[in-house]
């Protein structure tokens, strides 16, 4: 056969040999090792690829071997139940909304939470009410919720049903949610959380906290993005029993009907890594990359985030970071954008960048010459080739909310010149990079000030999600 581009692609891309910086986590397949199964790794994932049969159990009916491995996750994450997904945490992100809220309940949720949650929020129409961030002048991203602005929220807020937190962000940083989960439980707010970027934590004494042992009542966990299981997978945990019946309904909503085995069996196998070797691999992955920091900490041009970094955004927002990850964060005048494309033409894949840094995702699984590759592409770069001008970052009071995010996604549309929309209601979240947070969401009221901003930002040739050609997309007749 000839005309498959997409097998072609990949097997271009495989012969490539990049050092995988992105994720999934077991890093080519690296993460596998089924010798003491005494079985191969071909047998397991390609011939593997069944279907319910006598034998195998049903995902949507657990009774035997499905229901021993979801028990040994269980008692890893030490929840009152635990499933394995198979959409993604896509799919845990829209089970965890709909089984803990019903239409029109007020959430609280982070502006630049994940676009599933968002959607999520749309599907059941919920109400929102928007946290703000706060942002770290040192690397210009988001570090925390706004704790001061979470406060004074409950306090005009009485009747808030839950609460939506992504623990940790794309950049390894984890808001205060201790103090979070302590004051939503006096309130009898739900605590849901996005842990997508989390599925290690707790495992090692040098990484954030699970949110489970916090008392989350309800986490999601990318299994694929650090652990070795294969991409889509991921675990869903409930840690209050209240919601299993609820969650069971709605797991045969969202996933589906036919299960991959191939995917269940990952994840089965990323939680017995955990269990049985994840310290000591940790142990060693963080002592890693702490000498590949300090190698690029010598750099003049960037520096490797760490605890030490960011030391006053952690004494002024009491944050934490997974220090499992390298985060490459530029000097002024610098492009992260240009960096990603300069190490990918290196052979370096990182995970994503932004205007000023670069994320890279390592697991135990990455090897010496992943790490030397990348050293060597940061010492040797002409850094004329990652010049950009310096482009202004502006913040604002929150917008004001006129209708929820579903009526303004049903609502007719139409798109207008961005000089025009002053006094419109938003009919597509607005989102410059950076920092990457809505300046005005679905539902809220443009004022001047927004359109002062998005016209500079056009201006300066910033990235602006939601504008295109100078024109946003308005909710008609507003």
């Amino acid at each position: 056969m000839k005309n498959i581009p997409l097998v072609q692609g990949l097997s271009q891309y495989i012969k490539e040999d990049n050092a995988p910086f992105s994720m999934p986590g077991h890093k080519y397949g690296r993460g596998f090792d089924l010798s003491s199964l005494k079985t191969n790794l071909r047998e397991v994932m390609i011939c593997g690829d069944i279907t319910e049969v006598e034998g195998l159990d049903n995902l949507h009916k657990p009774e035997g071997l499905i229901k021993e491995a979801l028990l040994r996750l269980k008692l890893l994450y030490t929840s009152e139940k635990s499933y394995f997904l198979v959409n993604g945490s896509t799919s845990g992100n829209l089970i965890m909304l709909f089984s803990c809220f019903e239409e029109g309940d007020k959430v609280l949720v982070e502006r630049n939470c994940h676009r599933s949650i968002f959607n999520g929020i749309i599907m059941r129409k919920l109400d929102p009410v928007y946290l703000k961030s706060k942002i770290s002048e040192k690397i210009m991203a988001p570090v925390s919720i706004d704790t001061e602005h979470f406060f004074s929220v409950l306090e005009e807020h009485e009747d808030i049903k839950g609460i939506v937190v992504t623990y940790p962000n794309y950049y390894g940083i984890t808001s205060d949610l201790k103090v979070i989960i302590r004051e939503c439980k006096k309130r009898n707010i739900r605590v849901l959380v996005d842990c997508a970027h989390g599925a290690h934590f707790g495992v090692h004494k040098d990484l954030p906290q699970s949110p489970l042992i916090l008392g989350a009542d309800m986490v999601v966990m990318s299994a694929h993005k650090t652990l070795p299981s294969l991409t889509q997978t991921a675990y869903l945990h409930v840690n209050n029993k209240d919601f299993i019946e609820r969650v069971d309904f709605y797991l045969g909503v969202f996933l589906s009907t036919s299960p991959s085995y191939i995917l269940m069996a990952s994840l089965d196998y990323a939680r017995a890594f955990l269990e049985e070797q994840g310290y000591n691999a940790y142990d060693k992955l963080l002592s890693k990359i702490k000498e590949v920091r300090e190698k690029i900490n010598s750099l003049s041009y960037v520096k490797a985030v760490d605890k030490e970094y960011l030391k006053d955004d952690i004494k002024k927002y009491n944050i934490d970071i997974d220090e499992s990850r390298i985060v490459l964060n530029l000097r002024k005048g610098l492009s992260g954008h240009k960096l990603l494309e300069y190490l990918r033409k290196c052979k370096v894949q990182a995970e994503m960048s932004d205007e000023h840094n670069v994320v890279l995702i390592c697991s135990p699984f990455n090897n010496e010459e992943d790490y030397d590759k990348l050293i060597y592409a940061l010492e040797k770069i002409d850094e004329e080739i990652i010049k950009e001008k310096i482009k202004p970052v502006y913040s604002c009071s929150l917008p004001q909310k006129i209708i929820a995010p579903f009526e303004a996604f049903n609502k007719p549309k139409e798109i207008v010149d961005s000089h025009m929309v002053n006094g419109k209601i938003c009919g597509e979240n607005i989102i410059p990079y950076p920092p990457g947070i809505p300046l005005v969401m679905m539902g809220e009221k443009i004022e001047k000030e927004h359109v002062d901003i998005i016209n500079h930002y056009i201006k300066y040739g910033v990235t602006v999600i939601g504008v295109e050609d100078n024109k946003v997309k308005i909710v008609k007749d507003t």
